[in-house]
């Protein structure tokens, strides 16, 4: 039996089903910067199973060099183990009550309500999203995904991230710089005079051969003292770029080396403050589970609660932002702006 029986009610929830499902990764990976290069490189993709298992490189053999009659050494070795990520389930509510339909009885007038209802929770799916994305994971009571502030965090020794302890495998730990303590050579201060050799002196040593980071997630503060750093001239953009896409956006040129560079704060922005993030986009991966990729989580018009008058609907996501090399991945912060 239908929920509703007003029935151009039932046509718009049922048909929203699946346009939702799409529009809002669309907007996700269209406005969150990370993760529309992300899915440029084909790195967000479905998972099964109650957990998600990264395969990793843990360890690499010894060369030898050798002579004659010496003893060639062949210990056993562990190479490969796996980082072990819990999914995390997050839904958006919509819902209708009985008074609201049975005043939007005009086709229009329905139209405006459901459209109005389901663009509010787009929005709300998208900061949520975001919000997280910068997250260590402790939100909700530890509900949340862990995002960039676990993946990335300042302190590197300490704490489990993908079920691997980051205290006992130094290999599994990411770097942090402070501009406060870390470049003595070059000041304390992230300003326009010192943001680029700070920044030169990080990817010189957060880099090998052809591997670094390749993205810059800047706060406010650093982005306007890189922009000062640069004139116009030096200002370079890529046609593929970030910017092409409306995204505040440059590229990061030094010792040959490339990485776009995009504004990550902005009004009610979870990036922190003072903050670089320098990311290694090859190494990251935003898994979901099929089926649940800001889907509708209830089939056709919804569900009726028994004791309610209304009609209930949740668009929903289950997945994990997961990472496989953490070695040219690192934040770059100012633990004393002021001095």
């Amino acid at each position: 039996m239908p929920i509703t029986g007003n029935r151009q009610y039932q046509q718009i929830l049922t048909a929203s089903r699946a346009a939702v499902s799409s529009e809002i990764q669309d907007l996700v990976s269209d406005e969150i910067a990370l993760l529309n290069i992300l899915r440029r490189k084909g790195a967000i993709r479905s998972f099964s199973g109650p957990e998600i298992r990264v395969p990793l490189q843990i360890g690499k053999q010894t060369s030898q060099w050798a002579q004659g009659y010496d003893i060639l050494a062949n210990p056993p070795v562990e190479l490969f183990n796996s980082a072990v990520f819990s999914p995390s389930a997050m839904y958006t509510p919509i819902s209708f009550t009985g008074q609201e339909m049975r005043a939007n009885e005009g086709a229009n007038q329905i139209f405006d309500v459901v459209k109005a209802t389901i663009d509010a929770a787009k929005v709300s799916a998208k900061e949520e999203m975001e919000e997280a994305l910068f997250s260590d994971g402790t939100g909700d009571g530890g509900k949340q995904i862990i995002g960039l502030a676990g993946a990335v965090p300042t302190v590197t020794n300490t704490g489990t991230y993908g079920g691997i302890s980051r205290a006992e495998n130094a290999i599994w730990r990411t770097s942090t710089f402070d501009a406060d303590t870390d470049f003595p050579t070059i000041g304390t201060q992230v300003n326009a005079t010192t943001i680029r050799p700070m920044l030169g002196r990080i990817m010189t040593q957060r880099s090998r051969g052809m591997k670094a980071a390749d993205l810059f997630l800047m706060s406010p503060e650093h982005y306007e003292a890189y922009d000062a750093a640069t004139t116009a001239i030096q200002r370079i953009t890529r046609k593929d770029s970030l910017a092409s896409l409306g995204f505040a956006s440059m590229e990061y040129v030094y010792g040959g080396r490339t990485a776009e560079i995009v504004l990550a704060g902005g009004i009610g922005s979870s990036m922190p403050a003072n903050t670089t993030y320098g990311l290694d986009t090859d190494s990251l991966a935003l898994r979901y589970r099929e089926g649940l990729n800001f889907d509708m989580l209830f089939d056709g018009e919804g569900q009726m609660p028994l004791n309610q008058d209304a009609i209930a609907q949740f668009i929903a996501w289950e997945g994990a932002l997961v990472m496989s090399n953490p070695l040219f991945n690192w934040r770059f912060y100012d633990s004393d702006p002021a001095t």
